[in-house]
């Protein structure tokens, strides 16, 4: 990988960074995630697919909220803020709090009470953030983050903030460099949308500049958190997929234009198939994701089986893979291990 790749997003895509960034070179090394070949789910699928996984969770803090974040905080610090604010169900603030704690910023974060994977509380408190624990769900919480726009000390930094996004469409342009096109489906988990809408705004970039061909957007969602596919939003949402936990998106209209204008669909799936694809890529394909990524892929194998002509034969596919599974580590579950003799015999018995 080059040193340019290697430096990060302002520096990496610095011609295609908004102006409200100024000179910012703020980093943590950011992108240039893995793309990764998923050899068993393309079998599972036949016709000849081939599918691979952006694996996002190789970003600094595990997810691909990095991406946003360095602009969003850079933008913010350019301006003069002193404080970054957001409402969160992990990810979001445990970026946040790190881009923040590197700008020279405090952090206050809004989360759900009892609802928030202890990976990622950890981590917004490892880097110094203030959390405010609230009496409610994330939509709650980005209720009343909604009343801070406009101050003047404080930024915003969900992905209501225009910045969050133009970083997030990063990882389309990344992918289409790295295939040399777009590919002809692209899966991902949708909570609260900002990044279909960010994904599609940046294929739609790629293609206008003649980069290539467009994808149709295939938008997953946890089946106790499905908005999209009820047509409204979903009161008291619930999923083990904890990043995908929300009723009701704020990116709304950017999501519906990206299945619209490509196509696309959303589908919704069962914590049960979730989990059971988590499993799988962690044990087969080597790639340990938080629960809520692996809907990516639940999504895309229910999809091809219902509706297989959305998904053509020999077509290529992207998956979103949003976080790493460190992030929500105690949904494994891991058994008290059996203590063995530390001597060859007893152990080739036990192999």
């Amino acid at each position: 990988m080059s040193a340019e790749r290697k430096s990060g997003l302002l520096r990496r895509w610095r011609e295609r960074m908004p102006p409200e960034v100024g000179n910012s070179i703020l980093s943590l090394g950011e992108g240039a995630t893995p793309l990764v070949e998923l050899k068993g789910i393309g079998a599972r699928l036949g016709g000849g697919r081939t599918v691979f996984a952006k694996f996002e969770g190789a970003n600094p803090t595990g997810s691909f909220k990095d991406r946003g974040m360095v602009v969003a905080i850079a933008a913010a610090a350019e301006r003069g803020a002193k404080c970054a604010v957001c409402a969160s169900t992990g990810n979001t603030s445990a970026s946040a709090a790190a881009y923040a704690a590197r700008a020279g910023m405090a952090c206050a974060v809004l989360i759900p009470a009892g609802k928030i994977a202890s990976g990622k509380l950890a981590q917004a408190v490892a880097h110094g953030a203030e959390i405010l624990q609230i009496d409610g769900d994330f939509d709650d919480a980005m209720s009343a983050v909604r009343e801070l726009e406009g101050d003047g000390d404080a930024a915003v930094v969900n992905s209501i903030n225009p910045m969050r996004i133009h970083g997030q469409k990063s990882a389309a342009w990344e992918i289409c460099e790295e295939l040399g096109c777009a590919p002809r489906v692209h899966a991902l988990p949708v909570g609260n949308a900002g990044n279909i809408t960010a994904y599609w705004r940046g294929y739609l970039e790629n293609h206008l500049s003649g980069g290539g061909g467009l994808p149709k957007m295939l938008g997953c969602q946890a089946a106790g958190a499905a908005p999209f596919l009820r047509g409204a939003p979903v009161e008291n949402p619930e999923t083990a997929a904890t990043a995908i936990r929300i009723g009701n998106p704020q990116s709304w209209d950017g999501a519906k234009r990206a299945e619209l204008e490509s196509g696309g669909r959303f589908v919704a799936v069962s914590d049960s198939e979730i989990l059971r694809e988590q499993k799988y890529l962690a044990s087969r394909e080597g790639l340990f994701c938080e629960p809520a990524s692996a809907a990516s892929v639940a999504g895309l194998l229910a999809t091809c089986e219902s509706e297989p002509e959305f998904i053509p034969e020999e077509c290529l596919i992207v998956c979103t893979l949003t976080g790493h599974g460190l992030k929500d580590p105690d949904i494994v579950g891991v058994p008290e291990p059996k203590i063995h003799s530390a001597d060859a015999d007893s152990l080739r018995k036990a192999l």
